[in-house]
């Protein structure tokens, strides 16, 4: 469904004709205005209408109908087409979750379509309408804007996600929480998590690189105001900086993993070798009950007066030799 539709006017909100083929000749006509049309999650048909009107490319149409997309940019004849995925973390769940923002850009007009809850569109209209200085540079503002908010949202999203795996790997490393037994699958959960958000800062690399002038000979992105690149290089060095935090998680919560799981194979260890020092303990008492246990006639110690006393001393006198030399040696 359409959210919002607007004609901007020198940087500034104005009301202008319901039907969207006399409000896009009405902003081609004055010239420093554009239409800005806002839609969440739309069907076929109720985009069918501005695919017509703007003359949007029909494989565009079906990415953004279709959502699922990487982050992309592709450039048509009549419009560019920008996928950027915004990125939530809720830090009770521990989960990432990703939305999709489509943006077409062409002659006076910007398109707007949005997938999932977690978008930073309402927030970002709102703070250029309250800037007419800045709205009034038309459609690569809005572009601008849009990826600016969704990357400076991932540097905030990056740091949850350290504060979360530092406390993560405090419990690993604890003398008690290590040893549960779901500390796996917490690492491995939150692994899955780093790689969810990836997905969505990793690619938005080479369309920030190409809107920045800094890609295949710095050629000029259509539709975009080239005075934009210094804008875009910024949102794509804070990018960078993100990527290297989900490169950095990603190795770190690796190491954890392995360094819970060389803590349970020692812990292990130390198990089965108190177990071994047991066995061995309760092995002497049973063989010397299992000889004097034979009942056969000529076995002398049978008829002595203190065999049995003899005995039970001999047993605890073994088993406290045994436990002392297991104790020594770290085994009990």
């Amino acid at each position: 469904m359409i959210v919002d539709c607007a004609i901007y006017h020198h940087g500034r909100r104005t009301e202008g004709p319901e039907d969207l083929s006399d409000a896009l000749e009405l902003a081609r006509a004055e010239g420093d205005a554009f239409i800005w049309i806002g839609l969440y999650e739309p069907t076929e048909q109720e985009f069918d209408l501005v695919t017509e009107e703007f003359r949007l490319h029909p494989l565009a149409v079906e990415d953004a109908l279709k959502a699922h997309q990487r982050p992309k940019l592709e450039m048509f004849d009549d419009s560019l087409f920008v996928v950027l995925k915004p990125v939530a973390y809720e830090a009770e769940s521990d989960v990432v979750t990703t939305g999709e923002v489509m943006v077409f850009i062409g002659d006076a007009f910007v398109v707007t379509v949005r997938h999932g809850e977690c978008s930073p569109l309402a927030q970002v209209r709102r703070r250029l309408e309250e800037d007419p200085e800045m709205l009034r540079h038309g459609p690569t503002a809005v572009l601008y804007s849009i990826a600016d908010a969704a990357v400076d949202h991932y540097l905030e999203v990056a740091t949850e996600l350290q504060t979360d795996l530092e406390k993560l790997e405090a419990e690993v490393f604890s003398p008690s929480g290590g040893g549960s037994r779901h500390t796996a699958s917490k690492i491995y959960t939150f692994k899955r998590q780093i790689l969810e958000f990836r997905r969505a800062t990793g690619p938005l690399t080479v369309p920030l690189t190409r809107l920045s002038g800094s890609g295949t000979a710095g050629a000029p992105v259509p539709f975009v105001d080239e005075k934009a690149q210094p804008f875009f290089r910024d949102v794509n060095d804070h990018l960078a900086r993100v990527n290297e935090s989900v490169e950095s998680l990603d190795r770190l919560v690796s190491d954890i993993l392995s360094a819970h799981l060389a803590q349970m194979s020692v812990r292990q260890n130390d198990d089965m070798r108190k177990i071994s020092a047991w066995a061995a303990m309760a092995a002497v008492p049973t063989m010397i009950a299992g000889i004097y246990g034979m009942n056969f006639d000529h076995m002398p110690e049978l008829h002595w007066l203190w065999s049995y006393p003899a005995v039970i001393l001999a047993m605890v006198a073994l088993e406290f030799l045994l436990y002392h030399l297991f104790k020594r040696r770290g085994w009990l």
